[in-house]
């Protein structure tokens, strides 16, 4: 078949490789015009009798698009100070919501038939300052647990703070290593509550100060003495008759401390040696007197009991026993309603079910003191101890002046 003029004039044609070798061809100067062809189209024609003309948007293509705001009536313009309770205490969370005059965030806890714990924020946190207010108390496991994952539901839910307020800290007595190959779970809870994403923590009467070091994270602590102090300065004890008694040899830097408060307040010391069997000494003299008895935290009762047994036999005239946290494992309620004890105070950091209660049994909250502490926080104001004296004294300075002989 013969080829037609364009392909044998392609074939006869040399390669543009041999062409160029052969000086066939040139490039074109630099002074020949480009002519582009454009394809025509049709021009504007008039619509409506109006002249043609090409629409243009009025909005500069650099101004900024305004989205409408949709305004949601659940969304209340208050302050991004929010409370939330976990299953613990909520009476004593109530009470300090009440005192910051707000309402408690709505959360959704609740437990699987396999015991897991499930937890929602029913309202939004975002960008706020969110305190969780939850006990480490019995049971401790499932206290804590719970408390780690209202942690995690906050940090997700991009709260911009999240502090953890833990008016009883447990396992706060395994502090150190009295004994080899022992764990320090003081240590690993507050691993665990870091970790969960809590951003500070708000804790009440520590066991023992130094767990404060065991957190890598912010640490408030403040202390139950000065609602006990405002509880004992509206009874009528004359100040020259009280001593108090620490009724163990860990516990004297509180009871000075407390005793320092309460008019400088002599101090005794119950002092406990184990040689095959427990033998009790007494240290200080609380004859005639009234013994107030000083502690952090009583469990089974059985130190404290025995203490107030030998205070009877040194001719102590009543005796008061104080702690802040009451846990009152059994068979604590059986010891302190024995009849050993004047009163027992103790305050609402643990809540107490009513089949432990006995007359002697004195509750005070420290609600408004945790309240407080709250809102300092919040308002990046001082947490100090001397702040919580001034608190503790101002309402009742003339009381404690007239019949504890307070100068201050």
């Amino acid at each position: 078949m013969p080829l037609s003029y364009s392909a044998a004039a392609a074939a006869a044609a040399p390669s543009p490789l041999a062409a160029r070798s052969r000086g066939l061809l040139r490039r074109p100067p630099r002074s020949a015009p480009v002519v582009v062809r454009c394809k025509k189209i049709d021009q504007l024609r008039a619509v409506n009798g109006l002249p043609p003309y090409a629409p243009v948007s009025n909005r500069s293509l650099l101004s900024p698009v305004m989205l409408p705001i949709i305004q949601d009536a659940n969304i209340k313009n208050d302050t991004r100070l929010r409370i939330f309770s976990g299953t613990a205490n909520p009476s004593l969370s109530q009470e300090i919501a009440s005192y910051l005059g707000l309402e408690l965030g709505k959360i959704n806890i609740k437990r699987f038939a396999d015991g897991e714990i499930y937890v929602q924020l029913q309202e939004s946190v975002r960008g706020c300052d969110v305190f969780l207010v939850q006990p480490t108390c019995p049971p401790a496991n499932e206290n804590l647990m719970e408390l780690l994952i209202m942690i995690d539901a906050c940090r997700r839910a991009s709260a911009k703070n999240i502090t953890a307020v833990i008016p009883y800290f447990g396992y706060a007595r395994a502090d150190r290593k009295s004994q080899g190959r022992e764990s320090i779970a003081a240590k690993l809870v507050a691993n665990m509550i870091t970790e969960a994403g809590a951003n500070r923590v708000l804790v009440c009467d520590l066991h023992s100060s130094q767990a404060m070091g065991y957190f890598d994270i912010p640490v408030d602590h403040v202390y139950g003495q000065p609602v006990i102090l405002d509880y004992l300065a509206s009874k009528t004890i004359c100040s020259d008759d009280l001593v108090v008694v620490s009724p163990d040899v860990g516990g004297v830097a509180r009871a000075r401390a407390f005793a320092k408060k309460l008019s400088d307040a002599p101090l005794a010391i119950v002092d406990k040696r184990r040689h095959g069997h427990n033998v009790m000494n007494l240290i200080g003299d609380v004859r005639g007197k009234v013994a107030v008895m000083m502690d952090d935290m009583i469990d089974t009762a059985g130190t404290i009991a025995k203490g107030a047994e030998l205070l009877h036999q040194e001719g102590a005239r009543e005796v008061y026993a104080c702690c802040t946290h009451a846990v009152f494992s059994p068979p604590a309620i059986e010891r302190l309603s024995s009849g050993l004890f004047q009163e027992v105070i103790i305050t609402n950091t643990i809540p107490l079910k009513e089949d432990k209660s006995f007359p002697q049994l004195t509750i005070l909250s420290v609600a408004n003191l945790l309240g407080e502490t709250i809102w300092r926080v919040h308002d990046d104001c001082s947490v100090s101890t001397k702040w919580q004296q001034l608190a503790s004294y101002h309402a009742n300075s003339a009381l404690l002046c007239a019949r504890f002989g307070a100068s201050n």
